[in-house]
């Protein structure tokens, strides 16, 4: 194992030093769970890399939404480049899950776009786990959901060794067993081809790299690793292990079992209905089951093989599903689960398990899914919460449910950079549009950003046009706004291509922006989610990364929430100030660089080019193949997953020419 090994030109400062030492203690001594409570701005990230350094742990960091385990999955693979930092998020571009709606007899079918990159992603972190030991993984919810089982897939192998003797009809046959595909024409990822004695694997985890079999009768001469693009021989290995295309492929005696299994409970079901006289169920759930039996039995998976996740993995009845989580464990040591934003992902791991039981019984009650299709679920909170990880709960304002699991509860309120938590000033609600209109124009002469709060799309939407009528840069941010749009319109607000944000929710936890220096908070006590004390605190951190650092509270009375808030956030003021005051510190704007990864490169050549391809020599059209390859490979390396998606399309035209 490669030890963890934190690369940065930033030591410890602060709170940070004391919080790292807190946690470590408390993690070594076998605290089952802890807390970092720190405060926007702190350095939270650093602290988590720094006790995975110190505890030398297969971490697991999980978060609540796809854009801020992007950014944290950025952050890690620069704080552990010699490590293997993976990613493993949900590969839908879209989803939609299939649901039958009674009252109107209306059945939804399953619809979803898999995008290719982010589940190459995935199989890279679950091969890694289990060929690995120093695995850093940050996840979104997708962690908690179904996947194979673990030992399952690590059997469900090949290992190839040099010198050894294998039949090269028995490999090809073992690689389309473990989901392969042969393609001798256009070579791609989970595909082999063969030219003689020559057998080329594209393993379906790996970014841009095909293992080649040269083979002497039946004894592999040599194994070499080449690039994709250029058939440059990049390695030369003794050993390879190839895995699997996917989690849930299994060897063919569990695949016959489960085919079994599939049959009992079709005929069980059958029967029950045929008793209850439900004469439509019935023949919905012969017809689906039968077809899907087919699939697998041709093919070895069908759509929608995770809905018998639980028959291919021989688990029982209400059985905690296989998830992620088991591949950490099947690694038989000790490892951290980092929870970030612990505040609102806990939440949101408590809430799947039902959500998803709710859509899943209207399925099988109306015959659309067999009962074991239950057991395709998320874990319960309960299931994930037992777990034999070491929790470390990360938030600047954990729940008590953390606080109170906790036995170690480290505080990281002081800065290093000497930010002060932003000065909060009350105004009266009446005319409040007007008086921040006068507010923004001062900001905006500083060339700096606002950052505005309302309770509805609506008002969003129509402040923002009033705003933009009076001659302000405005834009607006609400749920129906997707997450690439969604980073587009945070990375412009940042370079200045406009000046106000107005959102609903702009508390979203890895939302820094250093360039804002106002917050508004329309209409701040209504009660209610939006202005809790946590999402207010939440809001006010918003302008913690400016030394202009301002909060506007427009209300017509102060709440318990607001209160609390400001009391709060006074409170880390007053320790900063004294912090600053003792160590000679000049607070200084955060300085971040807009990621480079960010950046919307054109590829208007391209699409002038794709105009003439009827015309264009195959060699030219290779040449171009080639580019965007190169193209959409950077994309994707990029997370830049929308521009990859489109160079993937732009690419399947040319092959279809």
């Amino acid at each position: 194992m490669t030890p963890f090994k934190v690369h940065t030109e930033y030591s410890p400062a602060g709170d940070q030093p004391q919080a790292i030492e807190k946690l470590t203690a408390s993690i070594v001594s076998g605290n089952k769970y802890n807390t970092l409570l720190g405060v926007t701005g702190s350095g939270k990230t650093y602290t988590m890399a720094k006790v995975i350094e110190a505890t030398q742990m297969p971490t697991l960091i999980m978060t609540h939404n796809k854009t801020l385990a992007a950014q944290i999955y950025s952050e890690f693979r620069g704080f552990f480049p010699d490590n293997h930092v993976e990613y493993f998020i949900s590969y839908y571009d879209y989803y939609q899950p299939e649901a039958y709606i009674p009252r109107s007899d209306l059945f939804i079918e399953k619809d979803s776009s898999i995008n290719s990159e982010l589940e190459r992603l995935r199989l890279s972190t679950t091969t890694s786990l289990l060929s690995f030991e120093d695995i850093i993984c940050v996840a979104s919810v997708s962690a908690n959901y179904g996947l194979g089982n673990p030992v399952e897939y690590k059997k469900n192998v090949q290992k190839v060794e040099q010198g050894q003797e294998y039949s090269q009809r028995a490999m090809l046959l073992k690689l389309v067993e473990m989901g392969y595909k042969r393609n001798d024409k256009f070579f791609d990822r989970g595909e082999f081809r063969v030219n003689g004695d020559v057998l080329d694997i594209f393993p379906a985890y790996s970014e841009d790299e095909f293992i080649r079999l040269e083979f002497f009768g039946d004894e592999i001469e040599s194994i070499t690793k080449l690039e994709y693009m250029t058939n440059h021989r990049n390695q030369e290995l003794k050993e390879v292990t190839i895995y699997s295309v996917n989690p849930f492929v299994v060897s063919q005696d569990r695949l016959a079992k489960a085919v079994e299994s599939i049959e009992k409970e079709l005929a069980e079901r059958l029967e029950y209905y045929q008793k209850e006289e439900k004469h439509v169920e019935y023949q919905r759930l012969k017809q689906r089951v039968e077809f899907d039996l087919e699939m697998i039995e041709a093919t070895g998976m069908c759509k929608g093989i995770e809905n018998y996740a639980r028959l291919l993995t021989d688990k029982k009845e209400g059985e905690t599903p296989y998830s992620l989580i088991d591949y950490f464990e099947a690694m038989n040591k000790p490892y951290l689960l980092i929870v970030d934003e612990s505040h609102v992902s806990l939440s949101q791991f408590r809430g799947m398990h039902a959500a998803d039981r709710s859509r899943k019984e209207v399925l099988v009650d109306y015959g659309f899914r067999l009962p074991s299709a239950l057991d395709n679920r998320p874990l319960k909170f309960d299931e994930y919460i037992n777990k034999k990880a070491n929790f470390l709960f990360v938030s600047a304002t954990p729940n008590d449910l953390e606080l109170d699991m906790s036995s170690e509860v480290a505080e990281q309120i002081i800065r290093p950079t000497g930010l002060l938590d932003p000065v909060i000033e009350m105004m009266d609600s009446e005319f409040q549009v007007e008086k921040l209109h006068d507010e923004i124009k001062k900001v905006v002469q500083r060339n700096e950003r606002v950052l505005v709060t309302v309770l509805t799309k609506k008002m969003a939407e129509e402040l923002a046009n009033y705003y933009s009528d009076l001659g302000i840069k405005v834009k607006y941010l609400h749920s129906e706004i997707d997450a690439i749009e969604r980073n587009q319109i945070i990375r412009q607000l940042r370079l200045g291509k406009f000046d106000v944000l107005i959102g609903i929710n702009l508390l979203r936890e890895g939302l820094d922006i250093p360039e804002a220096s106002l917050v508004a908070i329309l209409d701040a006590d209504k009660e209610g989610f939006l202005r809790s004390k946590t999402s207010l605190i939440q809001t006010m951190g918003r302008a913690a990364r400016n030394s202009n650092g301002k909060v506007i509270l427009f209300a017509k009375k102060i709440t318990d929430s607001m209160q609390f808030a400001i009391d709060t956030t006074n409170a880390r003021r007053k320790i900063q100030e004294e912090h600053n005051k003792k160590h000679g510190i000049t607070p200084k704007t955060t300085i971040r660089k807009l990621d480079e990864d960010l950046k919307m490169e054109e590829y208007d050549d391209v699409a002038l080019k794709m105009d003439k391809l009827n015309k264009m020599p195959a060699s030219e059209r290779k040449k171009m193949l080639a580019e965007l390859n190169k193209q959409m490979n950077q994309a994707a390396k990029d997370l830049n997953f929308e521009e990859a998606i489109r160079l993937r399309d732009e690419i399947d035209k040319i092959k279809k020419l």
